[in-house]
């Protein structure tokens, strides 16, 4: 019987770790840098009102801020895939948390627009491209053997959210205790723990990305030439724009209605809770299913529970309900957009392309982030953002069934 091709490159890949770099231990320290890096970013909309408050600053000021750090985040990450990609991912991933670092801190003493906007928006923009998610993932991709790769995806999409259940209550908690300034400068501290966990992740580049003769180019031009590629990107679009919003301005939205703070904390420790849960699911039901189903389904979800929520009256415990429904629908779209992309073009180049595909989930990020200031400063209301999260929500839900699950079409060597 034939051998599986894929697993004949990996699994004698994986036996130059070295005896510690077990492919537990490699998911294991991915997840924890996944942790680290999606927690603090995640829980930045509770430093919304009293970092404006402090500075005299609308909401727009905060908001555009942080839609420059979607935006620029996005913009970086191809680059940074495409670094991780040639020379691994342990350069990209300290770089990246040093750059994070020092805008958590820096963030702290922002005294005006454009110094909040190079600190929470460009470095933490960088930083976040170099070490959050999808360098984890894609260096999962490259190091582990096929037959872990799904699994390892949802779990390091699902400790991205655990790193949101255990900070978004620790920004609150530090906000009481210590200060708004000082919450921050604890959080840059935090991330610089990627620095050695990132060590797991080193390891050779597979044969098969040695021998591979199709340049950073050509890659490039594959996919963009792709329909279900360019599909998949459209659709990614809608999750950035969702997920942005909510993460920044639900805390203020639920404040506006007289709905205590601890609230806010709660209902994103809910979404960082259950993502866990719809994280591992994505990741199981990627090898079960047809994957442009599966995001489908999650994103006419997530439409149906944002509108259930605009719809009733604001409490507790619609709150907590509204985190768990989405919750179990936030990151859980990154284990099949990854496992499409790898499926279609191959380990090789996954950190630029899965990066090309988060940009678009950026540029989506940047829209929901300053609309909702806008809209706010404006009409003194979310309202219009919330339709336009369900209406995108529908609409993507229809761009992925069109997508083929298959390899490219790529021209056979010649035989020497």
């Amino acid at each position: 019987m034939p051998t599986n091709p894929t697993k004949a490159i990996a699994a004698p890949t994986a036996a130059k770790f070295g005896t510690w770099r077990t492919p537990v231990v490699v998911i294991g320290f991915g997840c924890l840098i996944a942790a680290l890096a999606f927690g603090p970013r995640s829980s930045l909309g509770f430093f919304l009102a009293p970092l404006s408050n402090a500075n005299h600053w609308g909401r727009d000021v905060f908001a555009f801020a942080l839609a420059v750090q979607n935006l620029l985040w996005g913009v970086a990450q191809p680059i940074a895939g495409s670094i991780a990609d040639r020379y691994g991912a342990v350069r990209v991933l300290s770089i990246g948390a040093l750059l994070y670092a020092l805008g958590l801190v820096l963030m702290a003493y922002s005294t005006n627009a454009a110094m909040l906007d190079l600190t929470a928006g460009a470095l933490i923009g960088f930083g976040l491209a170099g070490c959050t998610f999808p360098i984890v993932l894609a260096a999962f991709g490259k190091i582990l053997p096929p037959e872990w790769r799904s699994t390892a995806f949802g779990l390091g999409t699902a400790a991205g959210s655990f790193g949101q259940f255990l900070f978004s209550p620790l920004a609150v908690l530090l906000i009481d205790k210590v200060g708004w300034q000082h919450g921050l400068v604890v959080f840059g501290v935090i991330v610089l723990a990627v620095l050695p966990a990132s060590l797991a992740l080193a390891s050779p580049a597979l044969e098969e990305t040695k021998t591979a003769s199709q340049s950073l180019r050509q890659a490039l031009g594959e996919a963009l030439g792709h329909r279900s590629y360019v599909l998949l990107m459209l659709g990614f679009f809608t999750c950035g724009f969702q997920l942005a919003f909510i993460t920044v301005h639900l805390p203020a939205y639920l404040a506006d209605r007289g709905v205590a703070s601890e609230v806010g904390g709660q209902t994103l420790a809910a979404i960082g809770l259950f993502n866990i849960i719809g994280s591992l699911a994505a990741g199981w039901l990627g090898d079960r299913m047809p994957k442009r189903y599966l995001l489908s389904l999650l994103y006419f979800g997530r439409a149906a529970a944002i509108l259930a929520f605009i719809a009733f009256p604001i409490t507790q415990l619609s709150c907590i309900l509204f985190g768990a429904a989405m919750g179990l629908m936030w990151l859980s779209t990154v284990p099949p957009t990854n496992g499409i992309i790898v499926v279609m073009f191959g380990t090789r180049w996954l950190a630029m392309l899965s990066g090309v595909t988060f940009f678009s989930h950026q540029v989506g990020g940047f829209l929901g982030v300053w609309l909702g200031g806008i809209a706010f400063d404006r009409t003194g209301s979310y309202d219009l953002v919330w339709w336009l999260a369900i209406l995108f929500g529908v609409l993507s839900a229809l761009i992925n069934l069109p997508i083929v699950e298959k390899p490219v079409p790529r021209p056979e060597p010649l035989p020497a």
